[in-house]
C-alpha cells in the first residue's frame, strides 16, 4: 500500500457505524479517493453500486478503480473471508482473515479460544441437538444466557427470566430453527451479574493498541427491559474506569487475542472488541467482536484526535509501533439512538424523518434513512443517532436530548430516555421528558403540582430515590394499621388519548385507590404513580400528574412521588399505561369488614359517576362507529359520548367520613371490575351471600346503552360494569336510615345479606 494519498473503498454497511466511520476520515490528509457501499443518506456523495456480497465483483472493482486500502465496516463480510479475497489480490484490507473473524462468527470457537489461552469467562457449553441441550440444564443450578453460535446481528442472545423461557428459547432455536443457521448451534451460558463494558483496540498482527472503554445498552426497553437489539445507545469512556484497570483489563482480553492468533498462524488485523462483565468475582469475557461496534462506533471514534486513517494504513502495515493514539482527555460522548417503532421485530418502514436542529457539541449519525424527493425517510429498524459531546457523561446526554426530542416528537419514531442510567441518574418524572432540557417547563409544573399536595407530614418526597413520610401523624390512632393497594387505569387511556382528556385520568388512579383502602375504613395518607408508554410527551405526563395532585389535594392524602418509564417494543405506540399504589390507615379497632355481618344485614348502593375504570373494551366496541364529540343517546342535554365514558371515577371519601367515624357500617365494597357479582361477596363471611335488585335504584343511560348495543345478559352485565353503584355499604337493619340520612346524598337500599353465596339477582 502506497504511502500517498489513498483511494479508499469502505466496504459492507449502511448503518450508523458507516456513517461514523466516513465522518472520522473523510478530512484526513492522507484520502484521495472515498467509495461506500452499500452506504445510506448519510454517505451519499461517496456511494457507488457495487455487489458488496459478491467477492469476486469486489476485488475486480478494487483493481480496476485503484483502490489501495479497503476498510470492511460489519462482521458479517469478514467471516465470509472477504480479507482473504482481497489479499489474494494483493489488496489491504483493514479486517481479520476468515480464520480470525471466528472470534465473533462461532461463539463456540470463541469460548474454546478463550479457554486456551486462559480468559476468564462463565460456565458454559455448546449443543446441537434440543434433548442434551435440556440435560445439560438440569446440572446447572444458575440462571442462563441462551445464545445462537452464528452470527445474528445483535439479536441472538435470549436471557430468559425461568425455566419455562428458557426451554422455549432452546426449542427456538434448535427445533424451530427461528434464527437459521446461525442458531443452529447454540451456546448455554451461566448469566453473569455486573456492569457491562466493552474495550477496543486495533491490531496489526502482532502489536495491539487500545482505543477506550464504551459501553452500550441493548435492550429496546427503559430500563434494561424488552427484546436484545442492535443497540439502543452507547456512551464512551465508562465512568470510574481508571488506567491501571484499563491497562489490566487489556492485559487479560485483548493481549491474549493477538499472541493467541499469532500462535495459531492466522495474526489479527483490524478492531477486536471484548464485551466484559464486572462481577463481583472479577472481570468475565462475555463475547469478541472483530469490528467497530454499533453504536459504539459512534462515541469511539470521534474521541479519536489522531488521524484514524493514518491507524489504520498502520494496523495493515503492520506498523502500530510507528503510531501514537491521541485520544481527547476529559470529554465524554454518549449516541442517543432513534428507532422506528415496532423494532426490533417488525420496525414501521418510509417514516419521513423531522426537521431538527442541532444544539452546540452534537451531531446526527444517519443509519437506516435514505433520500427520496429531497426528503429523508426511514429505511431500517435504527434509523439514526444523535451523538453529543461534554466534559462528562451528563453533560454529553445534555447535549443529544434536546435533539432528541425533536425526532421522537414525529410519529413513528422512539428512543430510550435512559442511556447513562446507571452512571447519569435522572429524577423520574424528568425522565418523562425524555431530555435534560426539553421539557424543563413541564417538569417544573409537575415539581410544583406534586409539591402542592405536601404538608408537615412529608420529609422528602419527588427527587428523592423514595418518599419518606412521617408516621407520627399516626399517633392519633391507638393501634395503627397501614392499609395499602395497588390498581391502574386500564385501557381508559385509550379514549383519553383520542380525546386528549387526561387530567381526569390522574385523578381517576388516585381516587380508585382510595376507594380500595376506604373499604378498609381507612383514610390514604399518600400515593405512589407509574406513568409507561411506549414514548412519553412530557406535556401528557404533565397532565395526568395535574390530576392526581388535584384529587390527592381534595382527599387531603399526598403525592409522594412517581416513576415514569418508556417502553418501545413493550408497550403499543400511542398507549399508555397510569397506576399506583394508595397508602392509608386505620385503628384496628375500625377495621372493616366487621365480624358482626349476618343474614338481614341491608345493603345500600351509592352512585358511580360513570365507568370509573372498568368495561372500557366493551364501550370501545359499543361506540366504535360513534363520534365521541357527539350527544350520548338519551343523555342530558350537552353530555357527548366522550364526557359520559371519560367521566373521573368518583372518590366516596367525604360522604363516608361521617359514617365511619360514627361507626354505623359493617362493610363496604368497592364496585370494579368484575362488578357487583365478583366485589360484594369479598367482604361477605363465610355462609353468607347476597339478594340485590337491580330494579331498586335508577340505571344510567350510559349503562342501559352499553347493556342494550352490547348484547349482555342480567348477570353478565353486572359482572362487566358497576351499573351506576360504585360502592355498597353493609348495615345492620336498625342503622339504615341513620345512615342513608348521615350520607347527605341520594343513595338506595338495594338488597340484602342471606344465607348461602354469591349474589342473586332479583
Amino acid at each position: 500500500m502506497k504511502d500517498s494519498q489513498l483511494h479508499v473503498l469502505l466496504l459492507g454497511g449502511g448503518g450508523g457505524r458507516e456513517h461514523a466511520m466516513v465522518l472520522a476520515i473523510k478530512d484526513s490528509p492522507k484520502l484521495e479517493r472515498l467509495s461506500v457501499t452499500p452506504g445510506n443518506a448519510g454517505t451519499t456523495e461517496y456511494n457507488i453500486d457495487l455487489d458488496h456480497e459478491n467477492h469476486q465483483a469486489v476485488v475486480e472493482f478494487c483493481t480496476s478503480e485503484g483502490v489501495d486500502l479497503v476498510i470492511v465496516g460489519p462482521e458479517s463480510p469478514l467471516v465470509a473471508g472477504i480479507a482473504d479475497a482481497l489479499s489474494e489480490a494483493g489488496i489491504a484490507c483493514f479486517g481479520p482473515t476468515k480464520a480470525a473473524a471466528q472470534l465473533e462468527g462461532s461463539k463456540t470457537f470463541a469460548r474454546s479460544f478463550a479457554e486456551k489461552y486462559d480468559i476468564a469467562g462463565p460456565v458454559c457449553e455448546s449443543f446441537t441437538d434440543v434433548d442434551n441441550a435440556l440435560a445439560w440444564l438440569e446440572t446447572l443450578d444458575k440462571p442462563v444466557v441462551v445464545k445462537a453460535d452464528g452470527l445474528a446481528s445483535g439479536k441472538g442472545v435470549i436471557v430468559p427470566e425461568s425455566r419455562v423461557e428458557t426451554e422455549r428459547a432452546i426449542y427456538d432455536f434448535l427445533a424451530d430453527k427461528t434464527m437459521g443457521q446461525a442458531g443452529e448451534r447454540i451456546l448455554i451460558e451461566e448469566r453473569l451479574v455486573g456492569e457491562e463494558l466493552s474495550l477496543f483496540g486495533i491490531a496489526d498482527g502482532k502489536t495491539i493498541v487500545p482505543l477506550v472503554t464504551a459501553q452500550d445498552h441493548k435492550r429496546v426497553g427503559e430500563g434494561n427491559t424488552g427484546l436484545n437489539t442492535g443497540g439502543m445507545g452507547a456512551f464512551a469512556p465508562v465512568p470510574g474506569i481508571e488506567a491501571d484497570v484499563e491497562a489490566e483489563l487489556v492485559e487479560k482480553f485483548l493481549t491474549p487475542v493477538v499472541e493467541g492468533m499469532a500462535a495459531e498462524g492466522t495474526p489479527y488485523i483490524g478492531v477486536v472488541y471484548a464485551g466484559i462483565m464486572l462481577t463481583a468475582d472479577g472481570p468475565r469475557l462475555i463475547e469478541y467482536n472483530c469490528r467497530f461496534g454499533d453504536p459504539e462506533a459512534q462515541v469511539i471514534l470521534p474521541l479519536i484526535e489522531s488521524d484514524v486513517l493514518e491507524l489504520l494504513c498502520a494496523a495493515v502495515a503492520g506498523k502500530l509501533d510507528d503510531v501514537k493514539v491521541q485520544v481527547k482527555q476529559d470529554t465524554t460522548a454518549a449516541v442517543v439512538v432513534v428507532a422506528a417503532q415496532g423494532y426490533p421485530v417488525a420496525p414501521r418502514k418510509n417514516i419521513p424523518i423531522p426537521d431538527y436542529s442541532l444544539v452546540e457539541n452534537s451531531h446526527v449519525v444517519l443509519a437506516g434513512v435514505r433520500a427520496e424527493d429531497d426528503e429523508l425517510r426511514s429505511s431500517g429498524g435504527r434509523v439514526l443517532g444523535v451523538v453529543g459531546h461534554g466534559d462528562d457523561l451528563a453533560a454529553a446526554l445534555a447535549n443529544a436530548y434536546p435533539v432528541v426530542d425533536q425526532l421522537v416528537s414525529s410519529d413513528g419514531l422512539f428512543a430510550r430516555s435512559d442511556i447513562g442510567w446507571r452512571h447519569a441518574p435522572r429524577d423520574a418524572y424528568a425522565k418523562a421528558g425524555v431530555s435534560l432540557e426539553a421539557g424543563a417547563e413541564v417538569n417544573k409544573r409537575i415539581a410544583e403540582s406534586v409539591k402542592s399536595t405536601h404538608d408537615e407530614r412529608v420529609v422528602s418526597g419527588l427527587g428523592s430515590f423514595g418518599g419518606v413520610f412521617d408516621i407520627s401523624s399516626l399517633s392519633k390512632y391507638e393501634r395503627p394499621l397501614l392499609v395499602a393497594s395497588t390498581d391502574g387505569v386500564g385501557t381508559k387511556t385509550i379514549l383519553a388519548e383520542k380525546l386528549d382528556r387526561w387530567e381526569g385520568c390522574g385523578a381517576d388512579i388516585v381516587n380508585h385507590g382510595i376507594n380500595d383502602v376506604l373499604v378498609q375504613g381507612a383514610e390514604p395518607l399518600f400515593f405512589l404513580d407509574t406513568v409507561a408508554a411506549a414514548h412519553l410527551e412530557p406535556e401528557v405526563v404533565g397532565r395526568i400528574v395535574d390530576g392526581m395532585a388535584e384529587a390527592c389535594r381534595e382527599n387531603d392524602c399526598v403525592l409522594l412521588g412517581g416513576e415514569t418509564a418508556e417502553m418501545p417494543g413493550v408497550l403499543t405506540a400511542g398507549s399508555v399505561d397510569i397506576a399506583g399504589t394508595m397508602v392509608g390507615a386505620v385503628d384496628q379497632s375500625k377495621l372493616l369488614p366487621r365480624e358482626g355481618i349476618r343474614p338481614g344485614h341491608v345493603l345500600i348502593g351509592m352512585a358511580s359517576s360513570g365507568l370509573h375504570t372498568n368495561g372500557y373494551s366493551l364501550a370501545r366496541r359499543v361506540f366504535q362507529d360513534m363520534d365521541l364529540n357527539d350527544q350520548l343517546p338519551g343523555g342530558a342535554e350537552g353530555v357527548s359520548v366522550g364526557d359520559a365514558l371519560l367521566a373521573t371515577h368518583r372518590s366516596y371519601l367525604k360522604p363516608l367520613s361521617a359514617v365511619l367515624e360514627a361507626n354505623l357500617v359493617d362493610g363496604l365494597a368497592h364496585i370494579t371490575g368484575g362488578g357487583i357479582i365478583d366485589n360484594l361477596p369479598r367482604i361477605l363471611p363465610d355462609g353468607c351471600g347476597a339478594a340485590v335488585d337491580p330494579l331498586t335504584w335508577e340505571r344510567p343511560v350510559l349503562f342501559s346503552y352499553l347493556v342494550s348495543r352490547g348484547g349482555l345478559g342480567m348477570r353478565e352485565a353486572h359482572q362487566i360494569l358497576n351499573m351506576g353503584i360504585g360502592m355498597v355499604l353493609v348495615v345492620a337493619p336498625e342503622k339504615q336510615e341513620e345512615v342513608q340520612a348521615a350520607l347527605d346524598e341520594p343513595s338506595w337500599l338495594i338488597g340484602q345479606v342471606i344465607a348461602g353465596s354469591g349474589v342473586n339477582l332479583a
